[in-house]
């Protein structure tokens, strides 16, 4: 149909991209069923008698958009815009079911749904608009702690958090001239939504349901699907085929078939026969069909749980818990039950439970029916079950819970939505009646073992014991010796995991405990009461609605309607991105001859090629030719450092190099033919870790240092002298859109066009020309738009391009590629892992003297950017503090990992975290408040930094002080010391953190930009400048610059891409200095159009601009004109440390509040606060997006995401399914961001400034307040001294920081014992 609305993220159903919304006719329920699905693993073959509903289908920008389209995008909820489509189908088809939502339920239809751009707040807000229960922040209207009580009064409805006009508000004494404002888009101005309007169910899919279904069968090239409509059909085939699989919503085979290369030839869809959706309630449970969706169990329990007494149905809200956090939506609106337990998976959230409360499974087969126990025997081994082959599972009975029967289910994940479990748990316990004496007790574990296993030795002992204290101290000691792991198992994190047993038993013996004391109303003493500083270990997550406030300032007064800058002007293609119209690089229609490229890439770290073989690739069908290093025209020699290749030669040096590539007709046949080349290598010992690296001197031979004044007369000046060091994981960038490429030869002289999703047009020009061994000039590289960069498309996006260049070239055929997500993140690099070691002497007061500091990043196997990313690192080790005596080295280990590349903040997070870290320990040490050794420390107005430069128009302290007024700092770290005293198992903890990002290229050619604009008859504008649109909003400023400078409105102007041929040599989109840059080269380019009119103006004064432009037009007036600009004065000289790196700096304060439970390591971020000068800022939505988007994605690299390697340097997380980037549940239920008024900034255009990085770093505050409140667990546990966090703080790392009874119950084994599962790269 050709339809490109719908986006393929992942492939694997895990960031909802691609769903769409499945309408059909339920012939059980009697009634049409509206529900979201992932497109990427809903069988073709299962759509018949279904309707499908994608974005395309509900509006578009040429008649009328439909609600759930115009708000996102209004909201600015819309930046890259390749998650919108997605986005939009989920609150669509939520409206579809609830034309009335309320709050929480918009929140859950999003959990299937990523975003790496927006940081969620403003999709929510957007969103917020549809609900029923709407006030202005979700809390209950005028309640208390509603962000409108006690202010209606104010003139402006309310400022920031604190009273208005009261002590701490931010109006105080501001009644000056420019209002500040908190309205980002007007919801007055959203058409109404009108559910009598949405399109009909088609009637032919009505009348279909009431004829007899007859059996199904599709035939592919490899596989067979059979859809029967009775059970006998099915049994018979089950047993003509007994290694068919069964299908329903294929959310596992789907996933084997695709990243596993599992086949399956014969595949039987059993989702129409009538038995297996069937629901029955029994005299002992609720039997459901084994074909019954997880959505539908979920309803159906929900009603029994509201009908019948609690005691009744225990084990049912334990299951409704589980499917709370069991994927997302659209995995769980088309998974099966029976799928969940015959895939027997050992991390599966459900199976403990139903082992736990005995549930009983009915199978069928055509011998007859067997009823059988879930039990410890039911599965046999890893994903094997003691189900016969020909046998069918056809029902699943959960049972009712007896008077005097506890059960629980718990489950820890990495990211609390849509994620799969470290380890989970179903507990019962029966009781022998009216006592507290144990009469039976199971409790089951997934992921300790390769199967889900119950505790069987621990529940004999503990039979027949009272439920007490001594009980407990038995049941850990004795899960401590069952639950025991491998300390290589599979998986890692194996002192967690066996710390999880325990505190989970912990948990329940409190709830049951609790539990016990209420239903025997406290009269007869037969249980201890629970502690009251223990309550808060039993409650169940559960979250706040969000509060949000964005603070801006107006425009001043006066300032002409038309003139954009300054105002929020939505996004220029966010309608088109939210109707699935805008097009990215994948979405250009197919050529008529056009090939399709799969990538061969080597599966060793480093190792000899002895061979490679294609002779098997040929056989695939449409298999058309294999690429390699003997088929590049000109050099095969490429990257930023000339040390990589197009296609490896005789060595690879990471797993994911290039070796080759092969082309086909279609993708399908490209990628099993890719799979069948034969790679023989001859294996050579890898250097993987820093640790490895520094031992072996595996190092890039350019090291830097920064050194000031006289460190070693700095020491022995202070009074205390503090060493340490920290690790900081890497990141993957997660840009929503993968790299892609397609190549089009022209066919005269070496023409050839690339369409590229990149960041940099002029270095992929330049590659690709020397590969192809023609001029640059024959090579044109375009781009419309990115589905998102953050740095990852800066340089790495050329290893793919010149390989599919070099395709096209051969072939004379038109060739695309798009990587997958799990070929993307293993070939094309991410943020730099860094150690830290520090040595910093100070004062009693805390004042800093005297610094000695080394970094080491992990580079990789090529130089790429490293060089730029550690230079960066030393020139932000100071963050924000005024360090007298220096001494800096940094150093960049070479590996056999891919090239670690650009990301977002380039070295600058990695050098001020390391920063922060010695300054919390610093304040530690002197037995000072965190944040007055900071605010003792930091820089002042006309300071040297210690790269020598002078501090102009620094506005920090400003923004500190305000942060701390309008975060309420002091009153609510008073609370937070209250809570901690109040609660032994829950801590909160707030921190606040500065940062200084300094704003240039550090290689000062790069500080330049082009552009070129065509005034056309008719007065409209084209514009083409430099710089790249990845969602940033580059685009929608400029032409508000544009607009401005012609003192025309912004509807005449119009960017249509960016290109080689329009403006040349373009440095790349980077170092959040593109609209410095490219806007003061547009405004260049104005100036002269408007000089050049300037006297036919003044002939006619009166005239219109198109009058103007007609009358220029027959004067013979040059209506083009090119512009250009340059950053003056940069340049920095590491061996004299003189010179000026940075044209102004960036600055931000961060307050954030979170609370862990000390049992599980799980946070929660409760409130952040942030305050940042952006200068005068050109578009106050962009650039409160921006900063609410690196936050967000800084939330990801501080507290969540992990890059997981082997030994052998294999990584392991490919995928959505492993790397969790936060989700729209992670971000801080309270989240107000003020951009600082009155700070003009002199050196960049209209006064504005970058915005892009410097907000990353403020995410730190998170990392922070996670020590904080682990100091006040471990003070607790009687530990008071310092302690050492590696980043990223995940579940894993607070659990294990926080030392108690449990964790010193499961010791670690002896490092250099075993083989670990993966390595801290």
């Amino acid at each position: 149909v050709g339809l490109c609305g719908t986006k393929l993220g992942c492939g694997e159903g895990g960031c909802g991209a691609c769903t769409v919304m499945i309408s059909k006719y339920d012939p059980f329920r009697k009634k049409i069923l509206h529900y979201t699905a992932n497109a990427c693993l809903f069988p073709v073959c299962a759509l018949h008698h279904v309707a499908v509903t994608t974005v395309e289908g509900i509006g578009n920008t040429k008649s009328r958009l439909h609600p759930a389209q115009e708000r996102i995008a209004k909201s600015h909820g819309s930046q890259c815009g390749f998650c919108t489509p997605g986005i939009v189908m989920s609150m669509y088809t939520l409206l579809r079911n609830k034309p009335e939502p309320k709050m929480e339920d918009i929140e859950d239809a999003f959990q299937g749904n990523l975003c790496r751009c927006t940081g969620y707040r403003p999709i929510l807000e957007g969103y917020r608009t549809f609900a029923k229960d709407l006030n202005c922040c979700g809390r209950v209207a005028n309640g208390t702690g509603c962000c409108r009580s006690e202010r209606e009064n104010s003139m402006n409805g309310g400022c920031c958090g604190g009273k208005a006009n009261g002590p701490g508000c931010c109006m105080n004494g501001k009644e000056d001239n420019t209002m500040m404002s908190s309205s980002l888009f007007n919801s007055s101005e959203f058409q109404p939504l009108d559910p009598t309007q949405e399109p009909i169910f088609p009637p032919e899919l009505m009348t279909q349901s009431n004829k007899q279904q007859k059996q199904l069968c599709f035939k592919g090239e490899r596989v067979m699907w059979i859809q029967p409509t009775t059970l006998k059909e099915l049994v018979a085939l089950k047993s003509q085929y007994p290694s068919a699989k069964l299908v329903v919503g294929n959310t596992e085979v789907g996933i084997e078939m695709r990243l596993k290369n599992m086949l399956y030839p014969v595949i039987i869809a059993p989702a129409w026969i009538s038995e297996m959706n069937a629901v029955q309630h029994t005299e002992t449970g609720v039997t459901f069909g084994a074909a019954c969706t997880l959505s539908s169990v979920e309803e159906v329990l929900r009603k029994v749980v509201a009908e019948l007494p609690p005691y009744k149905t225990e084990v049912f809200q334990a299951v409704l818990e589980q499917l709370r956090w069991f994927a997302g939506p659209q995995i769980r609106n088309v998974a099966a039950l029976g799928g969940n337990i015959m895939t027997a998976s050992p991390i599966s959230d459900l199976n403990p439970v139903l082992m736990a409360s005995g549930s009983k499974l009915t199978l069928v087969s055509n011998e007859g029916k067997r009823t059988i126990m879930m039990g410890e025997k039911f599965f046999t081994g890893y994903r094997k079950t003691i189900v016969k082959p020909e046998e069918i599972l056809l029902s699943v009975e959960i049972p009712y819970s007896k008077k005097g029967e506890y059960f629980s289910a718990f489950k820890q994940a990495s990211r609390r939505e849509d994620d799969i479990a470290i380890v989970t748990c179903g507990m019962r316990v029966l009781f022998q009646d009216g006592t507290s004496r144990v009469e039976e007790i199971k409790l089951s574990y997934g992921g300790m073992a390769p199967t889900t296993v119950l505790a069987l030795k621990t529940c004999q002992e503990l039979t027949s014991r009272d439920w007490n204290e001594k009980l407990l101290q038995d049941a850990c000691r004795l899960l401590a010796g069952e639950m025991d792991l491998s300390p290589s198992a599979p998986g890692g994190m194996v002192d967690f995991r066996r710390t999880l047993t325990l505190s989970f038993f912990f948990k329940f013996y409190l709830t049951v405990l609790q539990k016990l004391s209420k239903n025997h109303n406290g009269t007869n003493n037969l249980c201890e009461p629970i502690p009251s500083n223990y309550i808060s270990a039993t409650e169940l997550f559960h979250k706040d609605p969000i509060a949000n406030a964005q603070l801006f300032q107006e425009v001043p007064r006066g300032q002409a309607v038309e003139d954009m800058v300054g105002r929020p002007l939505m996004h220029v293609s966010a309608a088109k991105q939210a109707c699935g119209e805008a097009v990215y690089c994948d979405d250009i229609p197919h050529y008529d001859n056009e090939l399709y490229l799969t990538l061969v890439t080597s599966t060793k770290a480093h190792a000899k090629i002895l061979s490679v073989d294609a002779s098997e690739a040929q056989s695939v069908p449409g298999f058309v030719c294999f690429v390699s290093a003997k088929d590049v025209p000109g050099s095969n020699i490429t990257g930023i450092a000339n040390d990589e290749t197009v296609f490896a030669e005789d060595v690879v040096t990471c797993v994911g190099h290039i070796i080759g590539a092969v082309l086909a007709d279609t993708q399908e046949h490209s990628r099993r033919a890719a799979k069948a080349v034969k790679i023989k290598y001859e294996e050579l010992k890898p250097i993987v870790t820093i640790q490895e690296a520094i031992e072996k001197q595996s190092f890039l031979k350019s090291i830097k240092r920064i050194n000031k004044g006289d460190v070693k007369k700095g020491f022995e000046e202070s009074d205390h002298v503090l060493e340490g060091e920290m690790y900081l994981g890497g990141q993957e960038h997660f840009y929503l859109e993968t790299h892609c490429t397609v190549a089009v030869p022209k066919g005269e002289d070496g023409e050839i066009e690339l369409f590229v999703s990149t960041q940099n047009l002029m270095k992929t020009q330049e590659f690709a020309a020397n590969a192809l061994g023609v001029p640059s000039n024959r090579v044109v590289v375009r781009l419309k738009r990115m589905g998102g960069g953050f740095g990852g498309k800066e340089t790495r996006n050329i290893i793919l391009t010149t390989a599919v260049a070099v395709a096209a070239f051969k072939t004379g055929r038109p060739v695309r590629c798009m990587l997958d997500r799990d070929e993307d993140m293993l070939i094309s690099g991410g943020r730099h892992p860094f150690l830290g070691r520090y040595k910093v002497g100070f004062m009693k007061n805390g004042k800093v003297k005297s610094l000695e500091v080394s970094y080491y990043s992990n580079g990789g196997n090529s130089v790429d950017l490293s060089y730029g990313v550690i230079d960066r690192a030393l020139l932000h080790l100071d963050n924000s503090y005024n360090i007298p005596n220096v001494s800096s080295v940094g150093i960049v280990c070479k590996t056999n990992l891919p090239s670690n590349t650009a990301f977002r903040g380039f070295g600058g997070p990695q050098g001020m975290m390391i920063a922060e870290c010695w300054m919390s320990d610093l304040a530690r040490k002197c037995g000072l408040p965190p944040e007055e050794v900071r605010r003792l420390n930091l820089y002042n107005e006309g300071d040297l930094t210690h790269f020598n430069q002078k501090l102009e128009g620094f506005t920090l302290q400003r923004c500190w002080d305000e942060c701390l007024s309008s975060s309420s700092y002091h009153a609510r770290k008073k609370l937070i010391e209250e809570f901690n005293k109040q609660n032994r198992w829950k801590k909160r903890g707030i921190c606040i953190i500065p940062t200084k990002f300094g704003i240039s290229f550090t290689i000062p050619f790069l500080n330049q930009a082009g552009a070129l604009i065509h005034v056309y008859t008719d007065g409209s504008v084209l514009l083409t400048h430099g710089g790249t649109e990845m969602g940033q909003g580059l685009h929608t400023k400029m032409i508000q610059v544009a607009s401005r400078s012609l003192g025309i409105p912004t509807s005449k102007i119009y960017i249509s891409e960016t290109s080689t041929n329009t403006v040349p040599n373009t440095s790349p989109t980077a170092a959040s200095v593109s609209a410095d840059i490219n806007g003061m080269a547009v405004h260049n380019a104005c100036q002269t159009i408007v000089k050049r009119l300037e006297p036919i103006k003044q002939s006619n004064p009166k005239g219109s601009w198109e009058d103007w432009i007609k009358a220029a037009y027959e004067n013979c007036v040059s209506l083009s004109a090119t512009g250009f600009y340059r950053i003056p004065d940069l340049g920095y000289d590491f061996e004299k440390n003189e010179g000026k790196p940075f044209c102004y700096f960036s600055y931000g304060v961060a307050c954030s509040e979170v609370e862990i439970d000390c049992l599980t390591g799980d946070h929660k971020n409760i409130r952040t606060d942030i305050v940042m000068d952006v200068g005068t800022s050109l578009n106050p939505a962009i650039d409160i997006g921006q900063i609410e988007g690196a936050f967000v994605q800084g939330l990801g690299l501080f507290t969540m995401e992990e890059l997981r390697y082997s030994p052998e340097g294999n990584l392991y997380t490919r995928g959505p399914g492993m790397y969790k980037i936060p989700a729209f549940g992670d971000i801080p239920t309270e989240f107000y961001v003020s951009l600082l008024r009155d700070c003009p900034n002199s050196k960049a255009v209209y006064s504005s400034k970058a915005v892009g990085e410097p907000p990353l770093f403020l995410s730190a505050s998170v990392f922070y307040a996670i020590k904080d409140a682990i100091y006040s667990a471990r003070k607790d546990s009687g530990l008071t001294g310092l302690f050492r966090l590696d980043s990223p703080a995940t579940p894993e790392r607070i659990r294990n920081a926080c030392v108690d009874i449990f964790t010193k119950m499961c010791p670690s084994a002896e490092p250099g014992t075993f083989k670990p599962w993966s390595v801290r790269v």
